[in-house]
């Protein structure tokens, strides 16, 4: 597939959501839940250096999937140089990987697609369990764990993990694919303070602003191409 198409499905995906009532009085929001009232700082920017959860291990394989699903080209860096693997990380480390907004008191039965998965494990937990398993099953296959097969036999695992013939614990394969595809889209868009979208790189291939104050010096500009430099809630050299 090509980058483009790829990444601009994830646009489709809100093209028609519901867009809730304005309120009279927006706040911004911070840290874990739940939040407090009457906060309205932005969260705190991921630091450099260390794992929040992965292994170093997991980090190599999650390294090298996500770049076989966001690959380097004449486009853009990967996934993997764009800090995905840190993102993801910090996420799993937080609120996200133990699955705080999610009901979890059960009964957990699959539900229809219109539902959305019913996973009794947490995020957290299914990568666990996930990457254990596609290596488990690459050394299985190709004799090898995934991180130390060539492009060829990675795509080949990946398309298997996605059609269902990879044995994932706890989880169906094909949930686990998505939900890595997801959060690999979600790190190379993501603002750069989250840990990944490195330089805006994300952002400078789709023509993104950013976290833009307005646009009052070029509204008037119908037409022309702007070439606006992203803006980030962090400053870049973070």
């Amino acid at each position: 597939m090509q980058r483009r198409s790829f990444l601009s499905s994830v646009a489709a995906l809100t093209a028609f959501g519901l867009v809730p009532p304005l309120k009279a009085q927006a706040q911004v929001v911070k840290g874990e839940l739940p939040w407090a009232p009457g906060t309205n700082d932005l969260p705190g920017p991921v630091k450099k250096g260390g794992l929040a959860f992965f292994t170093e291990a997991e980090a190599q394989t999650m390294g090298a999937l996500a770049e076989r699903l966001i690959p380097t080209d004449e486009l853009s860096i990967g996934a993997r140089d764009a800090g995905c693997v840190t993102f993801i990380d910090h996420q799993l480390a937080g609120d996200f990987g133990r699955a705080a907004t999610q009901y979890r008191a059960g009964p957990i039965v699959p539900g229809t697609p219109e539902q959305g998965p019913q996973e009794i494990q947490t995020p957290a937990e299914r990568y666990r369990s996930g990457l254990a398993s596609l290596d488990e099953h690459c050394q299985k296959v190709f004799g090898k764990p995934f991180v130390q097969l060539n492009e060829t036999q990675q795509d080949a695992a990946i398309t298997e993990l996605e059609a269902g013939k990879v044995k994932v614990t706890g989880s169906t394969p094909q949930a686990f694919f998505a939900l890595v595809l997801m959060n690999v889209r979600e790190g190379f868009l993501a603002d750069p303070m989250y840990g990944g979208n490195k330089g805006m790189a994300g952002w400078k291939m789709i023509g993104f602003p950013g976290a833009r104050y307005d646009f009052r010096d070029v509204v008037d500009k119908r037409g022309q191409k702007l070439n606006i430099i992203p803006t980030s809630m962090i400053d870049n050299s973070l």
